[in-house]
C-alpha cells in the first residue's frame, strides 16, 4: 500500500556506503520517472544516472558537503529542458505519430503549443519545464519506497555547478532537482528511528462542499 510505503520512508541523512542499490530496482525508479505525467505529455525533462565515484565526488564538494551523494550507489539528477523550442515540440509530435498514427487534431493541438510557448521568454518556458521534473522526482520518490530503497531529495546543490560537471548546458538542460539513492545506515542518521512529523489532516486539507 502506498501509505504503508511512504509512512516507512525518510530523507536519509546517513547512507551504507557498503550497500548499492541492484540496477533492476533503480531501472523502475527511473521509470516510475519516465511515466509521469506532464503538461501536454511533453516531458520537458531528462534523468542523468550518476555512479562515477570521481563525478559523485565532485557534484558532493558542490552540493555542501552532503555525504548521501557519494555514500549512497547512484545519484538521480532531474534535469529541465532550458526552453520550448518548435524543434523539441514537434519532436513529441512525430513520437506520437509515430506510436498511434497521423491525426489532423493531434498536429493541429502541437501547432497551438509551439505558437504559445515558443515566443515566450525562456527562463518563464524553463520554469514550467522545471515543474513538470518535480512531478517525475516525487514518482521516483514513492516508486523508491515500494523498491525498498532510501532516497534523499535534495535541493541543496549548486545547480550552475552541477550543470558544468555534467555538461548540461551544452544539452540544452539545467539542473533543477536531485535524489541520491542508497541504504540507510545503522548508526550516524540523527532522523533514523524518529516520529514522521506532519500537519494534522484537519490542518492540512480544506473541502468545499
Amino acid at each position: 500500500m502506498l501509505l504503508d510505503k511512504l509512512n516507512w520512508r525518510y530523507a536519509t541523512k546517513k547512507m551504507n556506503a557498503d550497500k548499492a542499490v541492484d540496477a533492476d530496482k533503480v531501472q523502475r525508479i527511473v521509470e516510475a520517472a519516465r511515466l509521469a505525467p506532464t503538461s501536454s505529455g511533453l516531458q520537458p525533462f531528462q534523468v542523468i544516472v550518476v555512479t562515477n565515484p570521481e563525478i559523485k565526488a565532485k557534484l558532493r564538494a558542490v552540493a555542501y558537503d552532503q555525504a548521501q551523494l557519494t555514500d549512497g550507489s547512484h545519484v538521480l539528477v532531474f534535469a529541465a529542458w532550458d526552453n520550448y523550442t518548435a524543434d523539441r515540440i514537434d519532436q513529441h509530435l512525430a513520437l506520437n505519430v509515430a506510436e498511434r498514427g497521423p491525426s489532423e487534431s493531434m498536429a493541429a493541438y502541437y501547432e497551438r503549443l509551439k505558437s504559445m510557448y515558443v515566443p515566450r521568454e525562456a527562463q518563464t518556458n524553463f520554469e514550467h519545464a522545471a515543474r513538470q521534473a518535480y512531478i517525475g522526482f516525487a514518482m521516483s520518490i514513492a516508486q523508491a519506497a515500494f523498491e525498498g530503497v532510501d532516497a534523499t531529495p535534495m535541493e541543496g546543490f549548486d545547480p550552475a555547478q552541477f550543470d558544468e560537471i555534467l555538461g548540461l548546458r551544452e544539452q540544452g538542460l539545467r539542473s533543477v532537482c536531485i535524489l541520491p539513492l542508497g541504504y540507510r545506515a545503522d548508526e550516524g542518521d540523527w532522523l533514523l528511528g524518529l516520529k514522521k512529523v506532519r500537519r494534522p489532516t484537519e490542518n492540512f486539507v480544506t473541502e468545499v462542499a
